[in-house]
């Protein structure tokens, strides 16, 4: 299968209506945001719940392992949903979830803590929440007509950056009124999320040619040539290079960025205030980005808009070793996430296009591994060059791979070569 290859809907289905008339996409849409918002808040609370009842940080650092375990488990994910309904596997999801969450709040009214409780329902709401993003995003193509795929996407990228805006504040204040308080909020968002999948009318998915085949055999072969496929795909393996070098270099950024607002000095809340400023601000930055999406994909081509985030960040990066002022560092902030909400609708965009829909689990999940695989090594990384050689020299550093990432970009035949007609 080339590149450019993509599937098509069987012709007797109909075609869905326009986007502004779309209730099956506006009902997937706010029920998954407000799922989105529910997962933020549970997950800045897990930490915050242990360290309330025992003091330890070890602690709060077992059940954050845990919440994130599954990212490495879910390869099996994506073969996972393609061989399921997707709307199904989300039920299941939303209702897994709630169970989980739900016990959890109903152990705290009776006024119990068991950290094994805690972090065995961090790791099945995490890894539930992965299957019903992904199962989400391979669903979207199936909902809207192929010309309004641009704008859906960058609705969904603006929601997600929002529900990211609005989770965690919301998770650390409803903490503070009661303990249980975040966990329940997150547990009604499921039952939301759920009503929502309930009334959608379309299907999520084409009709395959072929039953999968059965057998624990059957499901690695697909798994097998699912990786294959992705892997024959020229851009795909830049995309790839190029997504898990730039999130390595934005863990080591935002790391090196408290370690810079801590240097300046001030009482905890005060650098706490700096910091939640500062990603707040790009925050908005990104919203804008994913918002303004599709006006960009229309006006310019798709190797001009990968290429040209790319080269934003080149410039943008460096710039955070010198720059102090809280604002300045801000509008920084909010550029590069500007260009990084613009970069991810681009690559769904293009992910949606040219993928078989009988595939489109795998290789979501195999987007997802390499997004975020690297991110702890950045964290890491970043560390150890902060403590040896300060801000200053490891920002310009981290500035410097992300100029060589994007003259790969630049330099790159399968992105210069790359449309969707």
């Amino acid at each position: 299968m080339s590149e450019q290859t993509a599937t098509h809907e069987p012709a007797q289905r109909p075609q869905p209506p326009a986007l502004r008339d779309n209730r099956d996409f506006r009902l997937l849409w706010a029920g998954a945001g407000i799922s989105f918002i529910g997962s933020r808040i549970s997950v800045i609370a897990y930490p915050m719940l242990v360290l309330a009842h025992t003091g330890s940080a070890g602690d709060a650092g077992v059940v954050a392992f845990c919440a994130n375990l599954p990212y490495v488990l879910q390869l099996l994910a994506g073969g996972v949903i393609d061989r399921l309904d997707r709307r199904r596997l989300m039920m299941a999801c939303d209702i897994g979830r709630l169970a989980a969450v739900g016990s959890l709040v109903a152990a705290l009214l009776a006024g119990h803590f068991w950290l094994a409780h805690v972090a065995t329902v961090a790791f099945v709401e995490s890894g539930l929440t992965i299957l019903y993003r992904i199962s989400e995003r391979a669903a979207v193509r199936h909902l809207v007509r192929p010309e309004d795929l641009s704008r859906a996407l960058s609705r969904n990228e603006a929601r997600e950056r929002a529900a990211g805006l609005l989770g965690q504040p919301l998770g650390s204040l409803l903490f503070g009124l009661v303990r249980w308080a975040p966990f329940l909020c997150t547990a009604l968002s499921n039952v939301v999320s759920l009503f929502t999948l309930l009334v959608i009318k379309r299907e999520f998915g084409a009709e395959r040619a072929s039953k999968p085949s059965g057998g624990l055999k059957g499901f690695f072969t697909e798994l097998r040539v699912g990786l294959v496929w992705a892997w024959s795909q020229p851009f795909v393996r830049v995309l790839a290079g190029l997504i898990a070098g730039t999130n390595m270099l934005f863990a080591g950024l935002s790391l090196a960025l408290q370690y810079i607002v801590r240097e300046q000095g001030g009482s905890d809340g005060q650098v706490g205030f700096t910091i939640g400023l500062i990603f707040a601000l790009s925050g908005v930055g990104g919203t804008l980005g994913a918002l303004t999406a599709s006006w960009w994909m229309r006006k310019v081509s798709l190797p001009a808009v990968v290429i040209g985030c790319n080269v934003a960040w080149a410039l943008l990066m460096p710039q955070v070793a010198y720059v102090r002022d809280t604002l300045a560092l801000g509008a920084l902030f909010a550029g590069m996430g500007y260009a990084g909400a613009l970069w991810n609708v681009a690559a769904a965009v293009y992910q949606q296009k040219v993928t078989p829909d009988e595939m489109q689990g795998r290789l979501l999940s195999v987007a997802t591994l390499v997004a975020y695989g690297t991110v702890p090594l950045g964290a890491l990384a970043g560390g150890l060059l902060l403590d040896h050689f300060g801000a200053t020299w490891t920002v310009l550093g981290l500035g410097g791979a992300m100029c060589l990432l994007a003259l790969t970009a630049v330099a790159s035949p399968s992105v210069r070569r790359l449309n969707l007609s």
